[in-house]
C-alpha cells in the first residue's frame, strides 16, 4: 500500500539545531534553499568561487560558502548540482569534509542508484524529489502551498533518516501536498522513463513529427505550428486539472473520435517495444554509462542535438509566432 505523508506526520523540529548546506543554486537550488530558510531552517549555500549564482544566493538573503566550506559546515548536504558533474564535485569537495552521522541528501536517485557516489556507512543517505521544476517549488511555497514529493532512504545510519528527511520535506513545502514514500530504485528508473519516452522525448518527437508532416503536405507552417504545438498546452492543462477522462469529456466529439480512433495507431506496438527499449537500457545502467561517458566529453553529442532542435524550422516560426503574443514568456528557472 502506497505511503503519503503530510504536515502532521513531519516534526519540523528536528532540524533545529541543524545546518543545511544546499550544495548548487540553479533551478531546484535556488527554490529548495529559500523555502528551508523562509521556513526559520539554518542554511548554507554552497557555490565555486566563480559561480554567477554567489551574488544572487547572497541577495536573497542567504549565507554563501565555498563547496567545501559549506559541507564542513552542514549537518545535512543536499546535492542539488547536475547529475554529470556530482561525483566529481562530491569526491573533491565534500566527501573530505563530511562527519560520522552527518546526512547526505538528494532530490535525483541517479548517482546512488547507478554507484557514482559510494557514501561512507557512517552516514544517513536520503532523497526529497519535488516533482515539479524549481520555480513552481518557490513559487507554490510562497503562495501558502507546495508541489508533491517523493521521499526515499538508502542509508540509515543512525536511525533518524528518515525523520530526517521528512522534516526536509516539510522545510520545501512538499508535506503540504503530500509525499510518497519510495526507493532510490525506483524513483531514478521510473524518472528516466518518463523523460525520455513521453515528458520530453517522447512529447517532442511527436509534435515535431506531426508538423513535419503537415508542411510537407503543402500546409503553411504557421499553421501546422498551431495545430501541433500551441494547442497542445491547452489539452495537458485539462489532463493535470481533472485526468484523461475530463480531457476528453472537455473537447468536442469529433475531437474525441478522431482521437480515440487513431491515437493507439500512432502510439502502437512499435512504439511499445521502443518504450520497452528504453526501459531496459535505463535499468541495465546502458543509459547511466552512456550518459556519464557523454559528461566527461563535455557533452558534444548533446551539443549538436542542441543545435540542431534550435535550427528546426518549428522553432524559427514559432518565434516570429510567439512574438505576436508577448503574454507568452518562458519561465526560467
Amino acid at each position: 500500500m502506497v505511503k503519503i505523508y503530510y504536515d502532521s506526520d513531519a516534526d519540523l523540529g528536528v532540524l533545529n539545531d541543524k545546518t543545511i548546506s544546499v550544495i548548487g543554486y540553479g533551478s531546484q537550488g535556488h527554490a529548495q534553499a529559500q523555502n528551508l530558510h523562509d521556513s526559520g531552517l539554518n542554511v548554507v549555500v554552497g557555490l565555486r568561487k566563480e559561480s554567477t549564482s554567489w551574488k544572487q544566493a547572497q541577495s536573497d538573503g542567504l549565507v554563501v560558502k565555498t563547496v567545501a566550506q559549506a559541507a564542513q559546515a552542514g549537518d545535512i548536504i543536499q546535492m542539488l548540482v547536475p547529475d554529470e558533474i556530482a561525483s566529481s564535485i562530491y569526491y573533491s569537495e565534500i566527501a573530505p569534509n563530511l562527519k560520522s552521522g552527518n546526512a547526505l541528501s538528494f532530490s535525483h536517485g541517479f548517482n546512488i542508484h547507478f554507484n557514482q557516489i559510494t557514501p561512507p556507512e557512517d552516514i544517513d543517505v536520503f532523497m526529497v524529489a519535488p516533482k515539479s521544476p524549481g520555480h513552481l517549488v518557490r513559487r507554490t511555497y510562497q503562495e501558502g502551498n507546495g508541489v508533491p514529493g517523493l521521499l526515499g532512504v538508502h542509508q540509515d545510519a543512525t536511525g533518524n533518516a528518515k525523520q530526517i528527511g521528512m522534516a526536509y520535506a516539510r522545510g520545501i513545502g512538499c508535506t503540504r501536498a503530500g509525499v510518497i514514500e519510495t526507493t532510490f530504485l525506483e524513483e531514478t528508473e521510473t524518472d528516466l522513463f518518463g523523460e525520455q519516452t513521453d515528458l520530453c522525448g517522447g512529447v517532442v518527437s511527436m509534435i515535431k513529427a506531426s508538423f513535419e508532416t503537415l508542411v510537407e503536405a503543402g500546409y503553411q507552417p504557421e499553421i501546422a505550428y498551431f495545430e501541433t504545438l500551441h494547442e497542445l498546452k491547452l489539452i495537458v492543462d485539462l489532463i493535470h486539472e481533472g485526468g484523461l477522462a475530463n480531457m476528453w469529456e472537455s473537447v468536442s466529439n469529433t475531437a474525441e473520435y478522431g482521437g480515440m480512433t487513431v491515437g493507439p495507431k500512432i502510439i502502437n506496438e512499435q512504439s511499445r517495444a521502443a518504450m520497452k527499449e528504453a526501459l531496459d537500457r535505463i535499468q541495465s545502467g546502458e543509459f547511466a554509462k552512456e550518459f556519464v561517458l557523454e559528461g566527461k566529453a563535455n557533452s558534444p553529442v548533446l551539443k549538436a542535438m542542441e543545435r540542431r532542435e534550435h535550427e528546426h524550422e518549428i522553432e524559427v516560426v514559432g518565434k516570429e509566432l510567439r512574438a505576436m503574443m508577448p503574454w507568452l514568456k518562458p519561465k526560467l528557472e
